[in-house]
């Protein structure tokens, strides 16, 4: 994977990170959403989801019942027959796919039901929001999964110290 350089920092610095995040959410500094931002980005202008798609390869959205009844009228099939084809429930009771990799992935890394795939897609990874504090135990699991996650997560360690 060409990212690859990435994830081998990120892992090589996986426990300042942690430490970093772990402070990050006791203390709430402020600006911090907007260096996020930043670093969010910054790392979309080097990293093109296009030709990584190790989100759709290896994990899987929750799907909200929003998401599975657009998804489902989209596809011209119940909420029901959506579920029963292609999700499960997870140890949360959380709605996912049943396999990985996504079942909407196409050969070229595009997404099949592009304009109306689940929010949480729409969101990955996460790293752009307001209130970025509450999702830190996400991105770091995500620095495992998604180059840029791993970027942007650096980029804050470092930028924090």
């Amino acid at each position: 994977m060409e990212y690859q350089s990435y994830f081998d920092k990120s892992e090589e610095n996986k426990e300042q990170i942690a430490a970093t995040f772990k402070r990050l959410k006791k203390k709430k500094p402020k600006g911090l959403d907007d260096l996020f931002q930043d670093a969010h980005e910054k790392a979309f202008e080097e990293i093109d989801c296009l030709k990584c798609a190790n989100c759709c390869k290896t994990t899987s959205p929750i799907f909200r019942d929003i998401d599975i009844k657009r998804i489902a009228k989209k596809m011209k099939m119940s909420s029901r027959d959506f579920e029963a084809n292609y999700l499960r429930r997870d140890e949360d009771d959380d709605w996912v796919l049943k396999t990985s990799p996504c079942a909407f992935l196409i050969d070229d890394n595009t997404c099949g039901i592009y304009d109306y795939r689940p929010q949480a897609c729409v969101d990955y990874p996460h790293t752009d929001q307001r209130k970025v504090v509450q999702v830190l135990d996400l991105t770091l699991k995500n620095t495992e999964i998604c180059p840029a996650a791993a970027k942007i997560s650096l980029e804050i360690t470092q930028h924090i110290g």
